[in-house]
């Protein structure tokens, strides 16, 4: 189509075989927007197109993604809030002309695409068999309530914090897992008083038998929890994404864009102090033992 649809928050830009939304920068722009910034949505990877009345004055456009096309939506598992959904376009009432110009636009776009020919999606429904849509891309990090956690491309760390991290996530060290171990993640949100994001192990092809039940999110080594101010939805869920698009390069056996590997920095002393101070208190209470406590240890002086 080639043409541009200027909303609130973010403007959409068609094109031939797809639509390049760009989000815009403000204090009244959800976080989740800005961090994403902007993203190409192939129209293979729509299901369907609505235009329904919003609040205050509005119409919204929204442009509903096929199951399995998006890493960021396949994560989020519905839990997004209307107004942090990034394939809502809010435009005001006025302009609802046009909307419905480009909604019709964008249907046909869709039926190209199906082959249909018609303004009806006939297989809307399908999954898609791959993500179609791209994720943020790594290096990621943010700030969980128990831990940093950081995705290159390759790999997902959990470095715990003394102040958050559980005696059980203590004990198990600080995590690096591969996404080829990887079969998936499960997020909860921030947003809700138990959020989480947990890393879904592959099963154990030698053993025959499946992993078992994961333990509760707080003791789980796997798992990160969220807190008020941990977490926020703008930096875990491009980080869930992310860590979903790479474990279905790895299973599907795509190369993935390579990441250039970076000398691991040297740990801050006080830092070391500070988990040492901790780990000293774990094993005083009688939660770490002698011998668990001297390879801790021994573990973090080798980071110095």
């Amino acid at each position: 189509m080639g043409d541009v649809l200027q909303g609130i928050h973010a403007t959409w830009e068609f094109e031939s075989d797809s639509v390049l939304i760009r989000f815009e920068r403000g204090i009244r722009t959800p976080k989740l927007f800005q961090a994403l910034g902007e993203r190409r949505v192939p129209y293979e990877a729509l299901s369907s197109v609505t235009l329904t009345p919003g609040r205050r004055g509005t119409v919204v456009l929204h442009a509903v993604p096929r199951a399995g096309a998006d890493p960021l939506t396949e994560a989020a598992a519905g839990q997004l809030r209307a107004s942090g959904d990034p394939y809502r376009l809010l435009l005001p009432a006025e302009r609802e002309t046009l909307a419905r110009y480009y909604a019709d636009e964008l249907r046909a776009a869709l039926a190209r695409v199906r082959g249909t020919g018609t303004g009806t999606m006939g297989d809307e429904q399908e999954p898609a068999e791959r993500y179609l849509v791209t994720a943020p891309e790594p290096p990621l990090q943010f700030k969980a309530y128990d831990a940093k956690a950081s995705f290159d491309g390759d790999r997902v760390t959990f470095r715990w914090f003394w102040t958050g991290a559980s005696s059980a996530k203590w004990k198990a060290g600080d995590q690096s897992l591969p996404v080829g171990e990887l079969q998936g993640v499960e997020w909860r949100s921030p947003e809700r008083f138990d959020g989480y994001l947990r890393l879904l192990r592959r099963d154990d092809p030698c053993s025959g038998q499946p992993r078992p039940r994961p333990a509760p999110a707080d003791h789980d080594p796997a798992t990160v929890v969220f807190g008020p101010g941990y977490g926020p939805v703008h930096e875990s869920l491009p980080f869930a994404a992310a860590v979903l698009e790479a474990v279905q390069a790895a299973a599907t056996g795509r190369t993935a864009v390579p990441v250039h590997a970076v000398a691991p920095a040297r740990r801050d002393p006080a830092e070391v102090a500070d988990r040492i101070r901790h780990l000293g208190e774990l094993h005083r209470a009688g939660l770490v033992t002698d011998d668990e406590f001297s390879a801790k240890k021994a573990e973090l002086l080798a980071e110095l």
